[in-house]
């Protein structure tokens, strides 16, 4: 993997972390940001800042990225697993003390700190405006993607676009209503559009179509279908320009050896075997992977996120990206084994197929359950653009053979399977589809092109698939019944309660929690 550092700021510290349970610290021996920001690379040591943050175990390493994979309907929790804020998002139960929240929010906030920070350090910079505004982008970039899973999670949150410099005033900040934070969104991921270069030197650094991709994302959740799909083509139409494409191989965008030179990644948190503390470990390794497996080398995982037999059973075994997507055998004493034989070997684990996505081309690591492998974690991907482009453009002209056509681009990659492969008859191209056959089949080509990329319970959330007697978490859903889902609670988490009780003005409490 390219070996981006991150330099984490104490001086700093004071500053971007504005989680209201830090807010009661006192900082000591603060810089003042006119004596630090004197050039453009120091603004660029405060974008590193956050980009560091977001390389930490609470935020998409760990426990946001399980909570958001347990919380849909492709990923159940091992039975064995009884840490209570895991079976909470699980079973769709969340109390107001979770700890994966608690945790996640203030991280989130932390990155959301560091962007304010290079934002207005900038100001204080005296340099050609395109360089400055180039680096700039990065911090309105990173702020307008951490933002967009809060106010998705969370609903109405605090809004931050400048550094805390006043304790007492920040310990009493309220909410911002919703659809004012996605116009904030908004207005960061346009600034990074018209600043940001078409191309950087890694995926891990956001480019135009990184603000273009994520633009489109938004409008999409919005439901403004007109403006997602304008940006998604915008996006199609500058392939080249933007150095962008579908890998011919489906398994080759989860191989950590050539992530780096993939076409296809628009965004990623690139993670370089970091193993000292929680800082920089990717996670995903440990979490997914079979327990006491010796098949990569890692020892084996934990079989804490695992699939339902729901989902096995579903996807269509002809389906190349399941075989991708899927481990069914193990490597235990040197011999190979069905996934209905894992528990002999190892009795808390679990007799289902895994997720092999973080396991299987994840590279070598120095340690234990693959925590220390360098794969990079995909936020946003080519396919992905295409999918937003079909799912959009058929909200506004029903029918087309263009919003076809984008979904076959996807499909036809799948079909040629492996490479050096026969290829394969699944699946078809699309054809004359109605509306809402359409739909129903875009959202289908998501869950499984997609799957396991912390991706699914957005959608279920957007398109509230969980609604109705034969919703996602139904009986007749991939994970079976989720009887404690409430369609009026259950499509917002609640806002953490210790944040609540250090600042009154939070409340009120997301309703029904």
């Amino acid at each position: 993997m390219k070996k981006i550092k991150f330099l984490f700021l104490s001086l700093f510290a004071g500053l971007t972390i504005t989680g209201c349970s830090t807010l009661e610290e006192s900082p000591v021996g603060l810089l003042a940001p006119e004596s630090f920001f004197t050039s453009v690379g120091d603004i660029q040591t405060s974008v590193n800042g956050a980009y560091g943050h977001m390389q930490h175990r609470y935020f998409m390493s760990r426990e946001m990225s399980m909570s958001l994979m347990l919380r849909s309907d492709m990923v159940d929790l091992n039975k064995n697993v009884s840490n209570p804020e895991r079976v909470q998002f699980n079973d769709v139960a969340l109390l107001t003390d979770n700890a994966n929240i608690e945790v996640y929010w203030p991280k989130a906030y932390q990155i959301i700190g560091a962007a304010n920070q290079a934002i207005a350090g900038a100001e204080f910079v005296t340099a050609d405006a395109a360089t400055k505004n180039r680096v700039t982008a990065q911090a309105y970039f990173i702020r307008a993607f951490t933002y967009f899973h809060l106010v998705r999670q969370f609903g109405a949150i605090p809004y931050l676009t400048a550094p805390v410099t006043d304790i007492q005033a920040a310990s009493t900040i309220s909410k911002t209503p919703a659809a004012d934070v996605y116009a904030g969104i908004i207005a960061d991921l346009k600034y990074a559009k018209e600043w940001l270069p078409n191309t950087q030197v890694s995926r891990a650094l956001p480019a135009k179509s990184a603000a273009s991709a994520f633009l489109a994302d938004v409008y999409l959740t919005l439901g403004d279908y007109q403006n997602a799909y304008a940006e998604a083509k915008d996006i199609i139409s500058k392939e080249g320009a933007y150095n962008l494409g579908l890998e011919a191989d489906y398994q080759n965008i989860f191989d950590a050896s050539k992530q780096d030179a993939s076409k296809e990644l628009i965004f990623v948190i690139d993670f370089i075997g970091q193993s000292n503390g929680d800082q920089g470990r990717n996670y995903q390794a440990a979490f997914t992977g079979i327990r006491a497996d010796a098949q990569y080398g890692y020892g084996g995982g934990w079989s804490v996120s695992v699939p339902s037999l729901g989902v096995y059973n579903a996807w269509n075994g002809r389906d190349y990206r399941k075989s991708v997507s899927l481990d069914t055998t193990g490597v235990f004493g040197g011999k190979v084994q069905p996934y209905t034989e894992f528990t002999k070997f190892f009795a808390a684990g679990d007799n289902r197929p895994h997720i092999a996505k973080y396991t299987r081309k994840a590279g070598p690591a120095a340690d234990g359950n693959g925590r220390t492998n360098g794969q990079n974690y995909i936020m946003m991907r080519y396919a992905e653009v295409l999918l937003i482009a079909a799912e959009a453009l058929n909200e506004i002209t029903p029918g087309s053979a263009e919003a076809a056509g984008y979904v076959n681009r996807v499909r036809a990659r799948a079909r040629a399977g492996a490479a050096g492969s026969t290829p394969r008859t699944f699946p078809a191209d699309v054809a004359g589809l109605d509306q809402n056959a359409f739909r129903t089949m875009v959202l289908e080509e998501r869950k499984w092109e997609l799957a396991f990329e912390f991706k699914r319970w957005y959608d279920i959330a957007r398109r509230k698939l969980a609604d109705g007697p034969n919703g996602v978490f139904s009986a007749s859903g991939l994970e079976g019944a989720k009887s404690k889902f409430q369609s009026n609670r259950d499509y917002l988490f609640p806002l953490p309660a210790n944040e609540l009780v250090r600042n009154a003005n939070l409340a009120p409490q997301n309703a029904g929690y």
